[in-house]
C-alpha cells in the first residue's frame, strides 16, 4: 500500500499535465475564461446501474448494450459507480474494469464521472488515480461515514483537500445522507469550493434551501451544484443548480433531458407539468424500491436491468405491481 501511494504521488504531475494538455473539446472542457467554469457540468447524468448476470457476475456485454441505447439520448455524460451502480458490492478490480468498459464505449464529448470514494483518505487517493488511468474525466467522491461520529467539518475538509491535491483529474464532492447518515456540512462545502481541483458537489439530500445557499455562497468560485435526484430537479434549477445526477435517467432519460432543456429556456409552466409526472416514478425507483425497483423499471423501457448483488433482494410480485402503477399512472407505460 505504501508503494502504491508513492507511485500515485510520482505519477500525479504527469497525469495532471496529460489531462489538462488534452484538447479541451474532446473532454468537454470550456475554453472560455472569466466566470465560465473550467469544466461544464451542466446537463443530465444518469448514475449507471451495474448489470449482473444470473450468477451475479458483472455482465459487460449487457453494459455495452445499455450504453448503445443511451448514446442516442442527449446526456451531458455518465456517472459510473455511484450509489445506483452498487459500488460497495464491487471488488476494486471490478470497479476499474467497469470504468474502462464505459470509457471505451462513450463518445469523447461526453463526460465520465467515476465514483472513487473510500473510507480512508489513502485508499481514496489510490482509487482516484486508478480511475483517472482508466479514462474517467472527473472523480465523484462520497463522504467517508463508517466512523461518522468523528467526521467533523475539520476532518472532512482535511480528507477532501488531501484527495483534491493528489487527484490528477477534477473532483466532485458527493453528499448522500440517505446512504451515509452524514450530510457534508455547509462550512466544509464552502471551504472546499475554493480548492482549484474541486469543481462541484452532487447533493442528494433534497434540501432546496441548502442547495440554494451552496450556489449563493460559492458563486465566486469555479464550483457547480448538481441535484442528486429527479424529484427535485426543477426546484434545484430554480435556485441555480447546473445539472442533475438522477437515477430515473436510467429509465426516462429523454424526458429528464427535456426537463433540463425547458428549465434552461425559462419555459417554467411546461417544466412544472413535466416535473409533476416524474415525481412518483422517481420516488418509486429511489426511496421506495431502490435499486431492485430501478432495474425492474429499466426492463420495461428496453434496457437490461437484471439482478442485483446479494444481499439486495428482488421485488415481490406485489411490489412490481406498485412500481408499474407509479409509471402507468403518470403516462409513462
Amino acid at each position: 500500500m505504501a508503494f502504491s501511494t508513492r507511485l500515485a504521488s510520482s505519477l500525479r504531475p504527469a497525469l495532471a499535465a496529460l489531462h489538462w494538455a488534452a484538447p479541451r473539446q474532446c473532454r468537454g472542457l470550456s475554453t472560455s475564461q472569466g466566470s465560465e467554469p473550467s469544466l461544464d457540468l451542466g446537463g443530465i447524468f444518469p448514475p449507471l446501474a451495474t448489470p449482473f448476470s444470473p450468477s451475479q457476475e458483472v455482465d459487460y456485454t449487457q453494459l455495452e448494450g445499455n450504453l448503445h441505447h443511451y448514446a442516442s439520448i442527449p446526456f451531458r455524460g455518465l456517472v459510473v459507480l455511484g450509489s445506483n451502480g452498487e459500488y460497495p458490492y464491487l471488488a476494486p478490480r471490478e470497479r476499474v474494469e467497469v470504468v474502462s468498459c464505459v470509457r471505451r464505449a462513450l463518445p469523447r464529448d461526453r463526460l465520465l464521472l467515476a465514483g472513487s470514494g473510500c473510507e480512508s483518505t489513502q485508499a481514496t487517493i489510490e482509487l482516484t488515480v486508478s480511475m483517472a488511468e482508466a479514462g474517467a474525466d472527473v472523480a465523484l467522491v462520497v463522504t467517508p461515514c463508517y466512523y461518522r461520529g468523528a467526521m467533523t467539518t475539520a476532518a472532512l475538509v482535511h480528507h477532501y483537500t488531501e484527495v483534491g491535491d493528489a487527484s490528477p483529474i477534477p473532483m466532485v464532492l458527493y453528499s448522500v445522507p440517505a446512504n451515509t447518515g452524514l450530510d457534508l456540512p455547509m462550512e466544509a462545502v464552502i471551504t472546499l469550493a475554493q480548492h482549484p481541483n474541486i469543481i462541484g458537489i452532487k447533493d442528494s439530500g433534497g434540501d432546496i434551501t441548502r442547495m440554494g445557499l451552496m450556489v449563493h455562497k460559492t458563486r465566486q468560485e469555479d464550483f457547480q451544484v448538481l441535484a442528486g435526484s429527479a424529484g427535485f430537479l426543477l426546484a434545484s434549477y430554480a435556485v441555480g443548480a447546473s445539472g442533475g445526477v438522477c437515477a430515473l435517467a436510467n429509465v426516462l432519460g429523454d424526458p429528464l433531458c427535456q426537463l433540463d432543456h425547458l428549465c434552461r429556456k425559462g419555459q417554467w409552466q411546461e417544466a412544472r407539468d413535466l416535473q409533476h409526472r416524474l415525481i412518483e416514478p422517481n420516488t418509486a425507483v429511489t426511496r421506495r424500491f431502490g435499486i431492485p425497483g430501478l432495474k425492474k423499471a429499466m426492463e420495461w423501457f428496453g434496457y437490461y436491468g437484471g439482478p442485483c448483488r446479494a444481499p439486495l433482494a428482488p421485488l415481490s410480485p406485489a411490489q412490481v405491481e406498485e412500481l408499474r402503477s407509479a409509471f402507468s399512472a403518470n403516462g409513462w407505460l
